[in-house]
């Protein structure tokens, strides 16, 4: 089963698409989360995922974001339309501008379809979000940090971005206790930055803080959990 989210209003769509992966989690407890991307598009991997049987294991739900408008990946996801529609797993096929011959394609295959558009894009605050919950993050501020998480989600922030966003202020912060400025390889307004909201922390803290990240990704990479919950559960353990 293809379920097909476009349109210019990101955003709106990438909420839809938590709203649907809970949706099908809902209906089958024990099937399998797959996020599929252009970087990490793999030809073989990706025909298991299309002719696997539920018969004889769990069905899967695929998340294949932004592959149909990769040059590098939409040929190939192409020409397995008819045999992910006719697949006993779910693909949930997001995207933000796709030409009018492939959307005319996926139009064909797909059970359910919702475009998000909007007339005019809001203007981006990723660098504002970026800096105040990597701050919050730093100063120990749970509260803030929740409130700060939360807001990203709803914004339209994937758990995997946000996840990044932690392990990188952590490594900052774990580089005071490593390293100087010199060989930290950190811009020194960075390692300095770091170097106060360490403080904050234990060198034990920061490596369990470090290793607890580690183990929600791979986890959630292996869908045995899921990874804005595991998150929110790190956020408020700090």
């Amino acid at each position: 089963m293809i379920i097909l989210l476009h349109g210019n209003n990101i955003k709106k769509s990438r909420i839809k698409l938590r709203e649907i992966i809970a949706t099908q989690t809902k209906k089958n407890p024990e099937a399998t989360y797959y996020k599929i991307e252009p970087d990490t598009f793999n030809e073989a991997e990706f025909d298991v995922l299309v002719s696997s049987n539920a018969l004889f294991q769990h069905a899967y739900i695929v998340v294949c974001d932004g592959i149909l408008s990769a040059k590098s990946t939409s040929e190939k996801v192409i020409d397995r339309l008819k045999s992910m529609k006719d697949s006993v797993n779910v693909f949930i096929v997001i995207e933000e501008v796709l030409t009018k011959e492939i959307l005319k394609k996926l139009e064909r295959f797909s059970e359910k379809i919702q475009e998000s558009t909007e007339l005019k894009k809001e203007p981006k605050k990723d660098i504002f979000s970026v800096f105040a919950l990597t701050d919050a993050l730093g100063n120990r501020n749970k509260k803030e940090l929740w409130v700060l998480y939360q807001e990203a989600l709803l914004s339209g922030s994937e758990p995997e971005e946000l996840h990044r966003l932690f392990v990188w202020q952590i490594k900052v912060m774990l580089a005071h206790h490593v390293s100087d400025v010199n060989t930290s390889g950190l811009n020194p307004f960075v390692f300095k930055k770091g170097q106060t909201f360490s403080k904050n922390y234990s060198l034990k803290e920061l490596q369990k803080n470090s290793f607890d990240l580690i183990t929600i990704y791979h986890e959630a990479r292996r869908g045995e959990v899921e990874f804005d919950i595991e998150l929110e559960k790190f956020v408020l353990s700090i």
